[in-house]
Protein backbone atom coordinates (compact mmCIF):
# COMPACT_ATOMS: atom_id res chain seq x y z
CA UNK A 1 0.00 0.00 0.00
CA UNK A 2 1.05 3.35 -0.80
CA UNK A 3 2.45 5.98 2.23
CA UNK A 4 -0.55 8.54 1.60
CA UNK A 5 -3.21 5.26 1.67
CA UNK A 6 -1.62 4.17 4.75
CA UNK A 7 -1.67 8.22 6.56
CA UNK A 8 -5.38 8.22 5.28
CA UNK A 9 -6.18 5.10 7.36
CA UNK A 10 -3.88 6.71 10.42
CA UNK A 11 -5.88 9.79 10.50
CA UNK A 12 -9.14 8.47 10.27
CA UNK A 13 -11.04 11.30 12.37
CA UNK A 14 -13.14 10.22 15.57
CA UNK A 15 -11.27 7.00 16.39
CA UNK A 16 -9.46 6.60 19.60
CA UNK A 17 -5.63 5.15 19.31
CA UNK A 18 -6.70 2.33 20.90
CA UNK A 19 -9.20 1.34 17.77
CA UNK A 20 -7.03 3.08 14.87
CA UNK A 21 -4.09 0.49 16.11
CA UNK A 22 -6.60 -2.38 16.56
CA UNK A 23 -7.87 -1.84 13.20
CA UNK A 24 -4.30 -1.41 11.85
CA UNK A 25 -3.58 -4.67 13.36
CA UNK A 26 -6.59 -6.36 11.90
CA UNK A 27 -6.32 -5.06 7.93
CA UNK A 28 -2.09 -5.77 8.45
CA UNK A 29 -3.73 -9.75 9.10
CA UNK A 30 -6.13 -9.33 6.11
CA UNK A 31 -3.58 -8.31 3.22
CA UNK A 32 -1.07 -11.12 4.82
CA UNK A 33 -3.95 -13.67 4.40
CA UNK A 34 -6.26 -12.82 2.14
CA UNK A 35 -4.16 -10.17 0.01
CA UNK A 36 -6.02 -7.12 -1.64
CA UNK A 37 -8.70 -8.88 -3.18
CA UNK A 38 -12.55 -7.68 -1.71
CA UNK A 39 -16.07 -9.05 -2.55
CA UNK A 40 -18.78 -6.98 -2.69
CA UNK A 41 -22.33 -9.57 -2.99
CA UNK A 42 -25.84 -8.98 -3.88
CA UNK A 43 -28.09 -11.58 -1.90
CA UNK A 44 -31.14 -12.13 -2.23
CA UNK A 45 -33.45 -11.02 -5.37
CA UNK A 46 -32.05 -7.46 -4.30
CA UNK A 47 -32.18 -5.09 -6.67
CA UNK A 48 -28.99 -2.79 -7.43
CA UNK A 49 -28.55 -0.37 -11.07
CA UNK A 50 -29.21 -2.76 -13.52
CA UNK A 51 -28.24 -6.20 -11.47
CA UNK A 52 -29.75 -8.65 -10.03
CA UNK A 53 -28.89 -10.76 -7.01
CA UNK A 54 -29.45 -14.38 -7.86
CA UNK A 55 -29.53 -16.08 -4.66
CA UNK A 56 -33.16 -16.24 -3.51
CA UNK A 57 -34.70 -17.22 0.05
CA UNK A 58 -37.02 -19.74 0.43
CA UNK A 59 -38.80 -20.63 3.41
CA UNK A 60 -40.03 -23.92 4.45
CA UNK A 61 -42.37 -22.83 6.83
CA UNK A 62 -44.04 -20.15 4.85
CA UNK A 63 -44.39 -16.97 8.22
CA UNK A 64 -44.83 -19.61 10.38
CA UNK A 65 -42.61 -19.43 13.13
CA UNK A 66 -42.66 -20.95 17.02
CA UNK A 67 -39.63 -19.72 18.59
CA UNK A 68 -40.36 -15.99 18.08
CA UNK A 69 -37.28 -14.80 19.20
CA UNK A 70 -37.01 -11.09 20.76
CA UNK A 71 -35.20 -9.59 17.73
CA UNK A 72 -37.51 -11.22 14.87
CA UNK A 73 -40.74 -12.74 16.06
CA UNK A 74 -40.84 -14.32 12.73
CA UNK A 75 -40.72 -10.29 10.88
CA UNK A 76 -37.49 -11.50 8.47
CA UNK A 77 -40.04 -14.36 7.16
CA UNK A 78 -42.22 -12.30 5.76
CA UNK A 79 -40.43 -10.61 2.04
CA UNK A 80 -39.30 -14.34 1.68
CA UNK A 81 -40.48 -17.22 -0.80
CA UNK A 82 -42.65 -18.58 1.03
CA UNK A 83 -43.70 -22.29 -0.04
CA UNK A 84 -46.17 -25.39 1.59
CA UNK A 85 -44.95 -28.35 0.59
CA UNK A 86 -41.87 -30.58 -0.72
CA UNK A 87 -43.63 -30.27 -4.43
CA UNK A 88 -44.06 -26.42 -4.07
CA UNK A 89 -39.91 -26.19 -3.10
CA UNK A 90 -38.98 -28.64 -5.92
CA UNK A 91 -40.95 -26.70 -8.64
CA UNK A 92 -39.93 -22.70 -7.20
CA UNK A 93 -36.39 -24.41 -7.63
CA UNK A 94 -36.87 -25.39 -10.77
CA UNK A 95 -38.29 -22.11 -11.96
CA UNK A 96 -35.18 -20.42 -10.14
CA UNK A 97 -32.63 -22.62 -12.20
CA UNK A 98 -34.26 -22.11 -15.44
CA UNK A 99 -34.39 -18.26 -14.82
CA UNK A 100 -30.54 -18.66 -14.33
CA UNK A 101 -29.93 -18.23 -10.36
CA UNK A 102 -27.34 -19.40 -9.02
CA UNK A 103 -28.51 -21.06 -5.45
CA UNK A 104 -30.99 -20.54 -3.25
CA UNK A 105 -31.04 -20.14 0.95
CA UNK A 106 -33.15 -22.61 2.29
CA UNK A 107 -34.41 -21.64 5.72
CA UNK A 108 -38.06 -20.89 7.64
CA UNK A 109 -39.67 -20.47 11.50
CA UNK A 110 -38.11 -22.36 13.97
CA UNK A 111 -40.38 -25.07 16.58
CA UNK A 112 -39.81 -24.38 20.06
CA UNK A 113 -36.75 -26.48 19.88
CA UNK A 114 -34.65 -24.28 17.27
CA UNK A 115 -35.67 -26.98 14.70
CA UNK A 116 -36.93 -26.61 11.10
CA UNK A 117 -38.53 -29.70 9.56
CA UNK A 118 -35.74 -30.79 6.94
CA UNK A 119 -36.80 -34.23 7.55
CA UNK A 120 -39.95 -33.61 5.95
CA UNK A 121 -38.03 -31.71 2.89
CA UNK A 122 -34.99 -33.54 2.42
CA UNK A 123 -35.94 -35.86 -0.40
CA UNK A 124 -37.42 -32.53 -2.48
CA UNK A 125 -33.80 -30.87 -1.53
CA UNK A 126 -32.48 -34.11 -2.97
CA UNK A 127 -33.94 -33.74 -6.24
CA UNK A 128 -33.50 -30.36 -6.28
CA UNK A 129 -29.43 -31.28 -6.26
CA UNK A 130 -29.92 -33.65 -8.43
CA UNK A 131 -31.71 -32.20 -11.65
CA UNK A 132 -30.19 -28.45 -11.24
CA UNK A 133 -26.71 -27.20 -10.36
CA UNK A 134 -27.81 -24.46 -7.70
CA UNK A 135 -25.80 -24.18 -5.05
CA UNK A 136 -27.81 -25.08 -1.47
CA UNK A 137 -27.04 -23.48 1.95
CA UNK A 138 -29.82 -23.82 4.64
CA UNK A 139 -30.31 -21.50 7.52
CA UNK A 140 -29.95 -24.49 9.85
CA UNK A 141 -31.82 -23.30 13.28
CA UNK A 142 -30.41 -25.30 16.08
CA UNK A 143 -30.07 -29.01 14.50
CA UNK A 144 -29.64 -32.26 15.94
CA UNK A 145 -27.20 -34.67 14.35
CA UNK A 146 -29.90 -36.58 12.60
CA UNK A 147 -31.05 -33.43 10.50
CA UNK A 148 -27.54 -32.81 10.09
CA UNK A 149 -26.71 -35.60 8.35
CA UNK A 150 -29.87 -35.78 6.22
CA UNK A 151 -29.13 -31.79 4.87
CA UNK A 152 -25.64 -33.18 3.54
CA UNK A 153 -26.63 -36.17 2.46
CA UNK A 154 -29.58 -33.96 0.66
CA UNK A 155 -27.19 -31.60 -1.17
CA UNK A 156 -26.64 -28.83 1.29
CA UNK A 157 -23.45 -27.45 1.40
CA UNK A 158 -23.53 -24.55 3.93
CA UNK A 159 -24.86 -24.37 7.70
CA UNK A 160 -25.68 -20.98 8.66
CA UNK A 161 -26.25 -20.42 12.35
CA UNK A 162 -26.83 -17.78 14.69
CA UNK A 163 -23.94 -17.76 17.19
CA UNK A 164 -24.41 -16.15 20.50
CA UNK A 165 -21.99 -16.00 23.38
CA UNK A 166 -23.83 -16.48 26.50
CA UNK A 167 -26.82 -18.37 28.39
CA UNK A 168 -28.47 -14.52 29.01
CA UNK A 169 -28.76 -14.07 25.24
CA UNK A 170 -29.58 -17.92 24.70
CA UNK A 171 -32.46 -17.91 26.62
CA UNK A 172 -34.18 -14.28 26.78
CA UNK A 173 -33.54 -13.44 23.11
CA UNK A 174 -33.61 -16.67 21.21
CA UNK A 175 -35.93 -18.57 23.87
CA UNK A 176 -33.66 -21.44 23.90
CA UNK A 177 -33.00 -23.87 26.70
CA UNK A 178 -29.43 -22.42 27.07
CA UNK A 179 -26.17 -22.19 25.42
CA UNK A 180 -25.95 -25.76 25.13
CA UNK A 181 -28.57 -26.30 23.05
CA UNK A 182 -26.40 -23.88 20.52
CA UNK A 183 -23.47 -26.04 21.20
CA UNK A 184 -24.52 -29.36 20.84
CA UNK A 185 -26.17 -27.93 16.97
CA UNK A 186 -22.27 -26.80 16.03
CA UNK A 187 -20.98 -29.76 17.74
CA UNK A 188 -23.34 -32.19 15.09
CA UNK A 189 -22.62 -29.54 12.28
CA UNK A 190 -18.73 -30.33 12.40
CA UNK A 191 -19.60 -34.45 13.11
CA UNK A 192 -21.75 -34.32 9.99
CA UNK A 193 -19.14 -32.57 7.29
CA UNK A 194 -21.34 -29.68 6.86
CA UNK A 195 -19.81 -26.34 5.82
CA UNK A 196 -20.29 -24.09 8.45
CA UNK A 197 -20.87 -20.32 8.34
CA UNK A 198 -21.76 -18.98 11.69
CA UNK A 199 -23.70 -15.47 11.75
CA UNK A 200 -23.32 -13.02 14.41
CA UNK A 201 -25.67 -10.61 15.07
CA UNK A 202 -24.32 -7.33 16.97
CA UNK A 203 -26.08 -6.11 19.08
CA UNK A 204 -28.72 -8.72 19.98
CA UNK A 205 -29.25 -8.24 23.53
CA UNK A 206 -30.92 -4.86 23.11
CA UNK A 207 -28.96 -3.42 20.57
CA UNK A 208 -25.72 -3.80 23.34
CA UNK A 209 -22.55 -5.38 22.99
CA UNK A 210 -22.80 -7.93 25.67
CA UNK A 211 -21.26 -11.28 24.53
CA UNK A 212 -19.97 -11.09 21.09
CA UNK A 213 -16.34 -11.42 21.72
CA UNK A 214 -17.40 -14.46 23.59
CA UNK A 215 -19.77 -15.88 20.23
CA UNK A 216 -16.49 -15.52 18.48
CA UNK A 217 -14.19 -17.64 20.35
CA UNK A 218 -17.20 -20.40 20.33
CA UNK A 219 -17.00 -20.23 16.63
CA UNK A 220 -13.21 -20.56 16.50
CA UNK A 221 -13.05 -23.83 17.90
CA UNK A 222 -14.87 -24.82 14.63
CA UNK A 223 -12.82 -24.07 11.80
CA UNK A 224 -15.52 -22.12 9.80
CA UNK A 225 -15.48 -21.83 6.03
CA UNK A 226 -16.71 -17.98 6.30
CA UNK A 227 -18.02 -15.42 9.59
CA UNK A 228 -20.92 -12.77 9.04
CA UNK A 229 -21.19 -10.24 11.13
CA UNK A 230 -24.93 -8.68 10.43
CA UNK A 231 -26.46 -5.53 12.65
CA UNK A 232 -29.33 -5.68 14.83
CA UNK A 233 -31.90 -4.23 12.40
CA UNK A 234 -34.68 -2.87 14.88
CA UNK A 235 -38.46 -4.66 13.32
CA UNK A 236 -41.81 -2.90 13.38
CA UNK A 237 -44.02 -5.23 15.71
CA UNK A 238 -40.87 -6.50 17.54
CA UNK A 239 -39.47 -6.25 21.77
CA UNK A 240 -36.38 -3.99 19.96
CA UNK A 241 -38.56 -2.16 17.53
CA UNK A 242 -37.55 1.31 19.70
CA UNK A 243 -33.72 -0.32 20.22
CA UNK A 244 -30.70 1.37 19.11
CA UNK A 245 -27.90 -0.52 17.11
CA UNK A 246 -24.96 -0.62 18.12
CA UNK A 247 -22.28 2.00 16.98
CA UNK A 248 -19.96 1.56 13.70
CA UNK A 249 -16.91 1.97 15.89
CA UNK A 250 -18.05 -0.74 18.00
CA UNK A 251 -18.89 -2.82 14.31
CA UNK A 252 -15.23 -2.28 13.20
CA UNK A 253 -13.88 -3.27 16.78
CA UNK A 254 -15.81 -6.86 16.35
CA UNK A 255 -15.05 -7.59 12.73
CA UNK A 256 -11.13 -6.64 13.85
CA UNK A 257 -11.76 -9.12 16.64
CA UNK A 258 -12.71 -11.56 14.75
CA UNK A 259 -10.07 -11.17 11.85
CA UNK A 260 -7.22 -11.49 14.41
CA UNK A 261 -9.00 -14.68 16.23
CA UNK A 262 -9.54 -16.37 12.78
CA UNK A 263 -7.05 -14.85 10.75
CA UNK A 264 -7.19 -17.46 7.48
CA UNK A 265 -10.93 -17.40 7.84
CA UNK A 266 -13.47 -14.96 4.86
CA UNK A 267 -14.98 -12.19 7.27
CA UNK A 268 -18.19 -10.60 5.71
CA UNK A 269 -20.05 -7.59 7.07
CA UNK A 270 -23.27 -9.37 5.43
CA UNK A 271 -26.64 -7.27 4.20
CA UNK A 272 -28.11 -7.01 7.68
CA UNK A 273 -27.67 -3.38 8.51
CA UNK A 274 -28.84 0.06 8.85
CA UNK A 275 -28.83 2.07 5.87
CA UNK A 276 -28.51 5.39 6.79
CA UNK A 277 -24.60 7.50 7.95
CA UNK A 278 -23.81 5.22 10.47
CA UNK A 279 -24.20 1.90 8.42
CA UNK A 280 -22.32 3.55 5.51
CA UNK A 281 -19.49 4.09 8.61
CA UNK A 282 -19.87 0.69 9.00
CA UNK A 283 -19.07 -0.23 5.94
CA UNK A 284 -16.17 2.13 6.15
CA UNK A 285 -14.86 0.76 9.23
CA UNK A 286 -15.20 -3.15 8.27
CA UNK A 287 -12.98 -2.30 5.33
CA UNK A 288 -10.63 -0.63 7.34
CA UNK A 289 -10.28 -2.89 10.08
CA UNK A 290 -9.99 -6.31 7.83
CA UNK A 291 -13.26 -7.51 6.10
CA UNK A 292 -12.67 -9.23 2.89
CA UNK A 293 -16.73 -9.34 2.04
CA UNK A 294 -19.64 -7.09 2.27
CA UNK A 295 -23.22 -7.91 1.07
CA UNK A 296 -24.99 -4.82 -0.61
CA UNK A 297 -22.60 -2.51 -0.48
CA UNK A 298 -23.00 1.28 -0.67
CA UNK A 299 -21.36 3.38 -3.19
CA UNK A 300 -19.16 5.28 -0.57
CA UNK A 301 -18.44 1.37 0.21
CA UNK A 302 -16.71 1.22 -3.32
CA UNK A 303 -14.62 4.45 -2.75
CA UNK A 304 -13.35 3.57 0.08
CA UNK A 305 -12.04 0.34 -0.90
CA UNK A 306 -10.65 1.26 -4.05
CA UNK A 307 -8.95 4.68 -2.14
CA UNK A 308 -7.35 1.85 -0.05
CA UNK A 309 -5.86 -0.45 -2.96
CA UNK A 310 -8.12 -3.10 -2.98
CA UNK A 311 -9.35 -4.88 -5.86
CA UNK A 312 -12.85 -5.38 -5.63
CA UNK A 313 -15.31 -8.19 -7.14
CA UNK A 314 -18.91 -8.44 -7.54
CA UNK A 315 -21.00 -11.68 -6.71
CA UNK A 316 -24.83 -12.49 -6.83
CA UNK A 317 -24.79 -14.78 -4.38
CA UNK A 318 -24.82 -14.42 -0.08
CA UNK A 319 -21.89 -13.54 1.08
CA UNK A 320 -21.37 -16.77 2.86
CA UNK A 321 -20.23 -18.42 -0.30
CA UNK A 322 -16.46 -18.17 -1.73
CA UNK A 323 -16.21 -16.19 -5.10
CA UNK A 324 -16.31 -18.05 -8.25
CA UNK A 325 -16.50 -16.31 -11.89
CA UNK A 326 -19.53 -17.75 -13.05
CA UNK A 327 -21.34 -16.44 -10.01
CA UNK A 328 -19.75 -12.78 -10.88
CA UNK A 329 -20.56 -9.62 -12.63
CA UNK A 330 -18.71 -6.55 -13.64
CA UNK A 331 -19.98 -3.23 -12.65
Amino acid sequence: MSSRRMKKRNTEPGLANEDRDLFNAAWKTAREYHGDEFTFYLPGMIRYGNERGRYPAVSITGNRCELQCEHCRGKLLEPMIQISDREELVNTAYKFAEKGAHGILLTGGSDSNGMLPWKTFSDAIAAIKDNTSLFLSAHTGFPDYESCLLLKKAGVRQALVDVMGDDTTATQIYHLNGLNRLISSLDAISQSGLSFVPHIVAGLYYGKIRAERKALEIISRYKPSAVVIVVLTPLKGTPMADVSPPSPVEIGRLIAQARLLMPETPVSLGCERPRNRDGWLMEKFAIMAGATRMGVWSEEAISEAVNLGLKIRFQATCCSLEFRESYSFSK
